[in-house]
């Protein structure tokens, strides 16, 4: 599967010249004329890098930059500005709003290229300790509940022995199928919860509509 980058930049040349190169070394390539095309594009297209001009009309790169860094679904995009400042206060600038990095106009082929690359390989390693992240914290929930139903557990099984102890043979005649149910279900809640604490490589998958659940099977 090719790396996803989105080019943002208003002129049009400059524009065509970045999409022939990129998509020449085989990357899938969409172009913004300005910021706002770009968050239009960024509903349907999952970019790792985005190449964006500095000044632009409507919204320009900076400004795009900010309002993405502060989005928890694109603040891992790794995010170049292209631009012909090249003071220091302008640099803090970018980096203030969360810029990844700068490249000076008139852009060298092979130094974008070797900044784009390196602009994936970030997003990647970022993308899978997010992922060992989240796994970690789903293992610990699991195993915190485990424990939490794991304790009435224990308790509700000893008091239904205790009951059973004290019914007449009789008494247990007519109440097998609900004693038959009840010690089922426990065993079964006593199987999830070992899956829970024992929880080790968990899969997050679709229950209903939009709802999720633990796979623990």
């Amino acid at each position: 599967m090719k790396d996803k980058v989105l080019i943002v930049e208003d002129e049009k040349d400059t524009r065509f010249i970045l999409e022939k190169l990129l998509t020449r070394n085989n990357y899938e390539v969409i172009t913004a004329i300005n910021g706002q095309e770009a968050l239009e594009v960024l509903k349907n297209f999952e970019p790792k890098v985005i190449v964006a001009d500095w000044t632009m009309p409507v919204l320009d790169g900076l400004a795009l930059c900010n309002i993405l860094k502060g989005d928890e679904k694109f603040k891992l995009i790794y995010f170049i500005i292209l631009t012909a400042r090249s003071s220091l206060k302008d640099r803090i600038m970018g980096l203030d709003v969360g810029a990844d990095d700068f490249l000076v106009k008139p852009v060298e082929n092979q130094e974008l290229l070797a900044r784009i690359r390196s602009g994936i390989r970030i997003f990647n390693l970022q993308s899978e300790l997010g992922r060992i992240e989240h796994s970690k914290a789903v293992v610990e929930m699991a195993c915190t509940i485990g424990h939490k139903i794991n304790n009435p557990l224990s308790s509700l099984l000893l008091s239904i022995k205790n009951i059973e102890n004290e019914l007449t043979e009789s008494e247990k005649k007519k109440l097998t199928d609900d004693l038959s149910t009840v010690n089922e279900s426990i065993e079964r809640i006593k199987k999830f919860v070992n899956e829970l604490v024992h929880l080790e490589n968990p899969q997050v998958i679709d229950y209903f509509e939009e709802n999720r659940m633990i796979k623990t099977d």
